[in-house]
């Protein structure tokens, strides 16, 4: 197992990071620092919330990219390998195979992710400085973007990925158990334009099936981790394929459309 030993910090907000004890800072950021101020305030004074708003918008890199995009992807030759192992996914009309690993690599990735478990750390995205911009009088010059990626992930994004990795830590999940998540995850009827879709639901509720049966036999019956696994897998719908492609994949493989290389690695491999 890969893993990388370095972790997002929860309890400090990114808005309340690092001073600025320049007088000229101090008067270019005045509104900004108000504004840090008071996110930093509702962050450590309301635990229960997810964090500040300063959070949807805090855009962040991954702070050890050659080390983390490697292991990430491990990850994903080991998710596609897992995919075309599977005999029923092998028998499905070759159009349903594409669309489901299209639509549905991304939270199977973040799975492979828990089960190697994979740790990573992130920084904030290096931005234009307030005073360049101020200087400059414009965002962009000599054709030069002035402004960060829109597609890079923000910080609240990314600590949905994080939740979900220590939550299912925390529950120390079997790799047959992961197998059997990988399934339902995979299998998806909800995919559209699927020719198939009732077989694909009848897939997806065996493997629901066949791991509420493993779980009671490996837990006594637990119910209650049954259906705390589903619902933590359930919150994989809230992650961004965007965000995935742009923290693990866009550092090393650029601007690459990510549905052709899927395609064309499934193909590679099933030849």
């Amino acid at each position: 197992m890969a893993c990388v030993s370095q972790s997002v910090s929860f309890d400090k907000c990114f808005c309340g990071q690092g001073s600025h004890s320049s007088i000229l800072y101090s008067i270019l950021n005045k509104d900004y620092s108000k504004e840090s101020n008071y996110c930093h305030f509702r962050h450590h004074h309301h635990p229960s919330a997810l964090g500040c708003s300063c959070e949807s918008r805090k855009k962040v890199v991954l702070k050890i990219p050659e080390l983390t995009c490697r292991l990430a992807s491990e990850v994903l030759l080991k998710t596609l390998n897992f995919i075309k192992n599977l005999p029923s996914f092998c028998q499905l009309p070759e159009e349903d195979q594409v669309l489901l690993v299209q639509n549905c690599w991304a939270p199977l990735f973040v799975l492979g992710l828990a089960q190697e478990r994979v740790d990573f750390d992130v920084v904030e995205a290096v931005a234009p400085s307030l005073l360049r911009r101020i200087l400059l009088n414009q965002k962009s010059m000599d054709g030069e973007n002035q402004e960060t990626d829109p597609n890079t992930p923000t910080l609240a994004e990314v600590q949905r990925i994080k939740l979900f990795l220590l939550k299912f830590w925390s529950m120390d999940i079997s790799t047959k158990e992961y197998a059997y998540l990988k399934g339902i995850t995979l299998f998806n009827p909800d995919v559209s334009s699927l020719r198939t879709p009732h077989y694909i639901l009848a897939l997806q509720q065996e493997a629901q099936h066949t791991l509420n049966e493993f779980i009671g036999m490996m837990h006594n019956g637990d119910q209650m981790r049954f259906a705390q696994i589903l619902l933590t897998l359930s919150t994989l719908r809230m992650v961004s394929t965007t965000s995935v492609t742009e923290l693990f994949f866009r550092p090393v493989l650029g601007k690459v459309n990510m549905n052709e290389l899927l395609l064309e690695m499934l193909c590679a491999k099933l030849n």
